[in-house]
């Protein structure tokens, strides 16, 4: 990371994907291992959707690496998408666990 501007971006960033994938609970205990539980689940799909966009991104680029800042900017980016949506399908009433169809 270059300079203080980048280091806020970052923090913003890391915030913000904690934030979209915070599961409020009836006490302090429930909304941690809610918010766990939701990082747990998300985050193998976020890093491989991440590590494929990286994939695609040095390849364009010559094979020029993407540094590790950017690499987890990127993932935060994607991560906030994915507990948007799931926040959204959550509170609209639909229950992940006996969802079938």
């Amino acid at each position: 990371m270059q300079n203080v501007k980048e280091k806020v971006r970052f923090t913003l960033s890391a915030l913000l994907y904690f934030l979209f994938n915070l599961r409020v609970g009836s006490d302090l205990q429930n909304t941690m291992m809610a918010t766990f539980w939701q990082i747990l689940q998300t985050a193998p799909f976020v890093a491989g959707a991440t590590y494929f966009i990286i994939a695609i991104l040095q390849y364009m680029g010559d094979g020029s690496k993407v540094s590790w800042d950017r690499r987890l900017r990127l993932f935060f980016a994607i991560g906030i998408i994915a507990g948007l949506i799931l926040g959204i399908w959550e509170y609209a009433g639909v229950d992940l666990e006996n969802y079938s169809r």
